[in-house]
């Protein structure tokens, strides 16, 4: 759903919040869930806790790129533990995580946090140009699945088998999936298309004993969302996450009168985050 996410200042607070955050940076989630608007406005009214204060040093393009792509990054990351989870340094060594997609937006923030929990991070792409990204966000080995046999380069690169699966693709990836995944693995999807159906294989999963865990951010419960907030505001203060070419993220900037374009390069694919410039 579009016009979620977004970054400003405060510009007034109700009686029951404190008035000091007025005229404090932030940045928003979930403006337009279950409301009647959304940050694509020169204003928006949200609960005091979906406007998360953002650092001097980190860009309001960056606040406004995190919202739903970094918290379903975080729930995709840390779902099998079973509880809220947590993303901060040395929280994934150890483990080989698989970002499916490593060019998109959701993917990019994956790659981010997962490095910046010490996770080894393998992504993969459908050309050159994503493999590029994918790199750029910090990515430490790319498999283009259309040039090479996905599961053999996996496989070479992590014999033992990823820990954790970020997966945009789960009925095409399904097959992949399974022949790379490590022992216990879980494959955590959050997208796809209506009327897709997931078919996993019965017998050729279950020794794996693998996970299939859907994550839809909007219904994440409370405690692992109020978790993945404070973690992606850690991981903005410690420098940990990027935007713009250089970190994998291309931005689009459209001003607010041409929000139709905005709307017909996400539905066209566009790479990369759409953001509308607030007069």
């Amino acid at each position: 759903m579009p016009h979620q996410d977004g970054a400003g200042v405060i510009e007034a607070v109700g009686p029951q919040v404190d008035p000091d955050r007025v005229g404090q940076r932030v940045w928003i989630w979930e403006a337009a869930w279950q409301r009647v608007w959304g940050t694509a406005a020169q204003y928006t009214v949200v609960p005091e806790r979906q406007a998360v204060g953002l650092p001097g040093d980190a860009s309001f393009e960056l606040g406004a790129a995190l919202g739903i792509p970094a918290l379903t990054a975080h729930r995709a990351l840390t779902v099998a533990d079973g509880g809220p989870g947590c993303i901060a340094p040395g929280t994934l060594r150890g483990a080989t995580v698989l970002v499916a997609g490593g060019a998109g937006v959701v993917g990019n923030a994956a790659i981010q946090l997962a490095r910046w929990a010490g996770a080894r991070v393998i992504a993969t792409v459908s050309g050159p140009g994503k493999a590029a990204l994918a790199r750029a966000g910090g990515a430490h080995h790319v498999v283009d699945y259309r040039t090479q046999d996905a599961a053999v380069a996996i496989r070479a690169i992590a014999p033992e088998g990823v820990d954790i699966i970020v997966e945009v693709a789960p009925n095409a990836n399904a097959s992949l999936d399974i022949a790379v995944a490590a022992q216990g693995a879980v494959v955590a999807y959050y997208a796809g298309n209506a009327g897709e159906y997931l078919s996993v294989p019965v017998l050729e999963s279950l020794p794996g004993n693998l996970r299939w865990q859907g994550v839809y951010v909007y219904t994440v419960p409370p405690a692992a969302k109020e978790q993945a907030v404070a973690d992606v505001a850690a991981a903005v203060a410690a420098g940990a996450l990027r935007v713009g070419d250089q970190a994998g993220l291309p931005l689009h900037h459209f001003p607010l009168e041409q929000i139709a374009d905005a709307h017909t390069a996400l539905e066209r694919g566009v790479v990369g985050k759409v953001l509308l410039n607030i007069p």
